[in-house]
Parts: C-alpha cells; structure tokens; sequence
C-alpha cells in the first residue's frame, strides 16, 4: 500500500514522502495512528493544502520534545525484580513497565515511545531510546536489581550476580559434601545391615537342620512301631487257631478216654 508520511518515520521517509508499506502496517499502525494518509489525489492535494501547518506543528511538537529531552536523556530508572540465583529474572521487565516507571517520575510518555528489541529477562544494566519526537530522541538507562541496594551496587559498576553465584555454589559444596558423608554412612549401615542378615540366616538354617533331623527319629520310630504292631498283630491270629486246636485235641482226648471208660464198665457187667 501506498501511503503520505505526515512526520517523519525512522526507516521509511521525511514529512510529506509517498512510500510503500505493508498493508497491514499501515492498517493497523500508521494510519490510524495519525501519522500517514493513503496515497490518492484528493490526500496528495490536501496534504499539500495542509503542508505548512504541519510543518509548523512539527516544529512545535520537536522544539516540546527536546525540551524534555535535556530533563530525561541519561535518567537513571530503578525496577526491582525477583530473580534466580544466576540473575534470571521470574518473569520480565517490557514497553510497558519502562513507561510506568518514568511516568512515576514526573515524564509523560506511553509504551509505544519506548523502543525494546526484546523484553529484558536479567538483571543489570540497559540502555533503552527513548522516542519524544520522530527526531528527538533520548536515552535512559534501565536499573533492574532484586533490592535497591544492589540497585545501587549495579549503579557503581559491581557485578551482584557473580557475587551471588559465589555465595550459593560455596554453600551447594557444602551441602554437596555433607550429602555425601551421609550417603557413605548410610551406605556403612547398609553393609552392617548385610552382614546381620547373614548371620541371621544362617543361625535360621542351623535351627531348621537340626529340627529337620530331630523330626525324623520320632517318624522313624513311629514306624517301627507300627511294624511290630503289624507283626503281632499277625501273630495273634496263629495263636488263637493253636489254641482251638489244643483246645480240640483235648475234647478229642476225652471223648477216646471217655468211650474206652464207658466200654470197660460195659465189659465188666456183662462177666
């Protein structure tokens, strides 16, 4: 899209340019922003109608700007922040937080005139421009600290971060060696430990043999006593029968004795 510069614009032109821009820059930025028309007839005569208004305006609006520029160029800006150890910020420091703060300090200004290629994510110090005119611009200078003592630490050129850095890795050594006494002690137990159980074990397994052989007696003579129980058992039987057959032989013996008897008298009457 074709597009009339009302002012001048870094990277683009001077007042009174017909540049070419993306549509969407000029829809959603410059156009609506004031600072450029569509580039037609009807705007280039009007634009030229209006030319040395502006450029008087212009000059107005500079002459404002660098009068605020003397106040504000080399303005030193204190933001506290929390950080990790090693100075990373929890969060980060944009447009909006730089404006905020030098809004606080008695200067007028919106986000868009502060000019931040990436949002600041560490503390330290940075130069950050400042735009109070399309040419007048100012520098100031971002503190951003975890207190405002180290604030001023940083401001003196002190380096808070490796101090820090210094103070936490002797600490983690510490720790690192404490840790590792108590993983040789815990590791001094554990062999102990070891060592207890063997013992134990092997009192178990004495105990467990010496129950195992003592069982098996009683199981042995259990069974020997139920053999010769089987035997006499077997035996009894024979005894039995030979008693009856004494017992017959003896009946038989006084059935002979008593026929031999009885004949005999028999005999004797008939003499």
């Amino acid at each position: 899209m074709q597009i009339i510069l009302l002012e001048r614009i870094a990277k683009l032109g001077q007042m009174g340019d017909v540049v070419t821009v993306k549509d969407g820059y000029a829809r959603n930025f410059l156009l609506p922003s004031g600072k450029a028309l569509r580039a037609n007839k009807q705007n280039l005569a009007h634009f030229e109608k209006e030319r040395a208004q502006l450029e008087a305006r212009n000059l107005e609006q500079k002459s404002e700007a660098e009068a605020v520029k003397t106040k504000l160029d080399g303005e030193n800006v204190v933001i506290i922040r929390q950080s990790s150890e090693t100075g990373r910020l929890y969060g980060s420091v944009n447009t909006r937080d730089i404006a905020t703060a030098l809004t606080e300090k008695g200067f007028s200004l919106t986000r868009q005139q502060v000019t931040l290629d990436t949002p600041i994510k560490t503390l330290g110090l940075f130069a950050t421009a400042i735009i109070l005119h399309p040419e007048v611009i100012a520098n100031v200078n971002i503190n951003v600290a975890r207190t405002e003592d180290e604030a001023v630490r940083q401001a003196r050129g002190e380096n808070v971060i490796d101090e820090k850095a210094d103070t936490d890795a002797e600490a983690k050594t510490e720790a690192s060696a404490k840790t590792k006494e108590e993983e040789i002690a815990q590791i001094e137990n554990i062999f102990d430990e070891d060592a207890q159980a063997k013992q134990l074990e092997n009192i178990e397994t004495d105990s467990s043999e010496t129950d195992s052989s003592g069982t098996d007696s009683p199981e042995t003579d259990s069974s020997g006593t139920k053999k010769k129980a089987d035997k006499a058992e077997a035996k009894e039987p024979e005894t039995d029968s030979s008693a009856t057959d004494s017992s017959g032989t003896d009946s038989s013996k006084t059935d002979s004795s008593g026929t031999d008897s009885s004949g005999t008298e028999e005999t004797e009457k008939s003499q």
